[in-house]
Parts: structure tokens; sequence; C-alpha cells
């Protein structure tokens, strides 16, 4: 086999294959074989048709298109491999000469975007400014009060309708004087915002079964997005009462039996968010840094591939003014994940297996799964890869923010040592056991290419 590259920009090459008459035949008797298990020739067992006979009944091209079709893969990753490509995404291939009458070779070129090359700076000279490390009585407060939450109670009250009070309301929808939906006794708490806008403002002074009427869109149904009549009738009011603070509520509440106990525990807690707050200010600046120091090529071929699903999926593929925001911000996330592939690449950072445990357990949540569950559902999908590319690529994030210079507002060196193990920032939308992380996992699923 031979192949050759060249390059057709920063992010794409073409890719030329020669394949001989010798190195295909093992492909040709694997169609010959298929396509002898599909025919039926009288005098003849199935799958043990001659060739000859084969070539009669379906043809010689037949035999090729099944050859060439089983073949291409193999040897455009081995060529692929052979010119050290780092492909991203799948080719498109043009077979342009196959053999005829057992002389000849194949020959096809293959187009595929591929990683570019991107300069990294010294991560020394990348210097960031973070605000002061903020720890205020009202974080601890908060913190206090979140505890107290937890135990309180709920008791009816005999006043108007207050901001944090739990209601249980009526609620009428009419358009054009038309019952669209309605409720009965419907539990809300007033700020939470899991209502209809406008209903705060409405509740806000109603005493019990007293009502109000607004505007507003419907959420959801047929009708969503509609003005519609609104009408919420409050038939309850309860406040959430909250325990003392004493030695009593602490020793219920907390490991701890005293209040100063507690209050120390608080403070400290408040001031570990403060840091990690802090971290995250110190990794998206240094991060823009790269991003507006670094010339980093996007693949656009990568980039119109995503908008598209993107758009497909929302059914607004007509929609040009969303097209050109979900174009930007794909490229924008293209360029991170290739600037922090680099700098993985660079830096050989691997992956362990309890690194990548660690991760899917703290995802899970988000995603509204059990850890098992989740893994699973990964397992499944074949985003394995993806998930170890992630959390490389946070990794890597780590290693240029240990090289860089980071100073607060006033002046001190932040040390981001503390905030180690505290949950990491998402790199943008970047994808993806001890195993190394994948250098060209930047792709969609793909069939492999075929003529």
């Amino acid at each position: 086999m031979k192949s050759a590259v060249e390059t057709l920009t920063p992010t794409r090459v073409k890719l030329s294959v020669e394949v001989t008459l010798e190195e295909l035949k093992p492909s040709l008797d694997k169609a010959y074989r298929t396509i002898g298990q599909q025919v039926t020739v009288p005098g003849f067992r199935r799958g043990k048709v001659p060739p000859r006979i084969v070539d009669q009944r379906v043809g010689r091209a037949a035999v090729l298109q099944e050859a060439v079709n089983e073949a291409l893969p193999e040897y455009y990753g081995r060529a692929a491999r052979e010119q050290e490509l780092r492909v991203l995404g799948q080719p498109t291939v043009d077979v342009t000469e196959v053999p005829v009458d057992g002389s000849g070779q194949l020959v096809f070129t293959a187009e595929v975007d591929v990683r570019p090359t991107i300069d990294l700076p010294d991560y020394a000279s990348i210097e960031v400014s973070v605000d002061d490390l903020a720890l205020s009585d009202e974080a601890v407060t908060t913190r206090l009060d979140a505890l107290r939450a937890r135990f309180g109670t709920l008791a009816p009250v005999d006043r108007p309708v207050a901001d944090g009070d739990l209601l249980s309301v009526d609620i009428r929808a009419e358009i054009d004087g038309e019952e669209i939906d309605t409720a009965e006794g419907v539990s809300y708490q007033v700020g939470s915002g899991t209502m209809l806008d406008g209903t705060d403002e409405a509740v806000t002074g109603l005493s019990v079964d007293e009502q109000a009427t607004f505007t507003a869109p419907l959420a959801g149904g047929d009708r969503a997005g509609q003005d519609a009549t609104v009408t919420v009738t409050v038939r309850s009011v309860k406040e959430r009462q909250l325990p003392e603070v004493d030695d009593d509520f602490v020793s219920m509440a907390s490991q701890h039996d005293t209040v100063d106990e507690l209050m120390a525990d608080l403070r400290e807690q408040a001031r570990q968010a403060a840091v990690l707050e802090q971290g995250v200010q110190a990794r998206d600046k240094v991060l823009e840094v790269l991003r507006e120091t670094v010339e980093v090529p996007v693949p656009e071929g990568l980039v119109e591939q995503e908008v598209h699903r993107h758009l497909e999926s929302e059914g607004r593929l007509e929609d040009d003014t969303h097209r050109t925001e979900v174009t930007e911000e794909t490229r924008q996330a293209l360029r991170t994940q290739l600037l922090l592939d680099a700098v993985v690449e660079k830096e050989g950072v691997q992956v362990s297996q309890e690194e990548l445990v660690e991760y899917l357990v703290q995802a899970a949540p988000q995603a509204g799964m059990d850890p098992s569950a989740f893994a699973q559902a990964i397992q499944e999908a074949g985003q394995v890869p993806a998930m170890v590319s992630e959390v490389a690529r946070r990794k890597a994030l780590a290693v240029v923010l240990e090289g860089a210079t980071i100073t607060d507002a006033s002046g001190n060196t932040v040390d981001l040592s503390e905030e180690e193990g505290g949950e990491e920032p998402a790199a943008d939308d970047a994808e993806g056991t001890t195993a190394e992380a994948p250098a060209d996992d930047a792709t969609t699923d793909a069939e492999a290419p075929k003529a």
C-alpha cells in the first residue's frame, strides 16, 4: 500500500491511497464468500458457488463493490496512521480506480478534517487577576438559615401573603373567554418562580379566599406562548417558622454540641466556598487569555455538521438568526476543545480509572440519574472515550493554571491548591482503566467510509 497526503487547509487534508490487487485479494475472496452465501445456483451448495459462477450471476462489478466497501475502512485507517494524521470526524471518500479483469489496483482519495498544529505559550507568561477572597457574615447567615429551614415547621398565618409564604391556590387560565386550564389546591412558595410570570406580584398582599387576575403567556400545552387571562385564588397561607439557634438545636441538626462550634464550621464552609469561587474565576480568566492569545484554526466542516444537528433537533433549520448564534457558540466551543487537547498532548495527560469514576459520580446528579445507572448509560451509548477526554481536558487546564501567575485585586498571589477536589468548572462544551486520553475523539459518530 502506498499513501500520500496533501494539506488543503490548516484543518483539512487530502489522503491519496493505492492498494495493489494482491493486497486487495483477501477482501475479494471474502466478497465472493459473502455473495456466495446469498445466491442460489442449481448444482451448488449455498456458500460453495465458485467465483466464476458468482461473476456470471451477479457480475464482477458487484463483487468489486463488496470488496472495496469491506477494504476501504482498513486501508484508510492504515494510511491515516502511516501519515500520522490526527483525524477529526469522518472522511469524504472518492474511489478513482478499481482493478478490472485481474489487473490494476484500488486507488482512492479521502478528504478529512484533522487536528491543527497549535503553538502553546509558556504557561508562566499568563497573568490574571481575580477578586479578593470575599468572606462575609451574610454568607455564614445564609448557611445557618438554610440549616434552620431544614428543621423548620409550617404554620398557618392570619395575614396577607408575603414573600416566602407557602400557599395553596386555585388557578384558572382563559383566552378570549375560553377556559384553557384549571387546577385547585396547587402548592406554591412565593418567590420560587415555579409558576406563571406575574404570579408573585398577583398574590402578594392577598388574604385567604381573595383572588387576583393578571395576564401572562402560557408555559405549556397546545397554546404555549399565547397570552392568557389568569385568575389565582388564595386558599391558605402558611409561613415557615424557624427554630431558635441554641445548643439543643445544634445537637439535633449537626454533629456539633454548641452554637460556637457550629458557627465556626459554617464560617469554614463559607470560606471554602469563597476559595472555590475564586478558583473558578481564575480558571475562566486563564482560559480566556489562552483563547485570545493562541491561534486555533477551526475545522468549519465540523462546525457546520454540529450546527445542523443542533438546529435539526430543535426544528429550527430555517431560523437564520438562531443559526448565527449557534454557529458562533459551536466555533468557540470547538476552539476551546482543540486548545485543551493540544495541552493534553503536549503534557502527556492521562486519566486513571479512579478519576473517570469520580467524574461520573459528580456528573450523574446533573443528568438526574444514579451514578451506576449514569455510568451504564454512558457505556451503552459509547461515550466513555468522550468522558475520558473531558476529564483529560480538565486536568490539562489545571496544568496551565499551575504554571500561570494568579493574583487577587490586592496584589496577593492566589494559591489554588486549597480548592483541589472541589467541583471543577466545565471547559465550555468540550467533549468526551489507567487510560491515555484519546487524541482524536472530537468527532460525531458516523459510519466507516464506503465507496
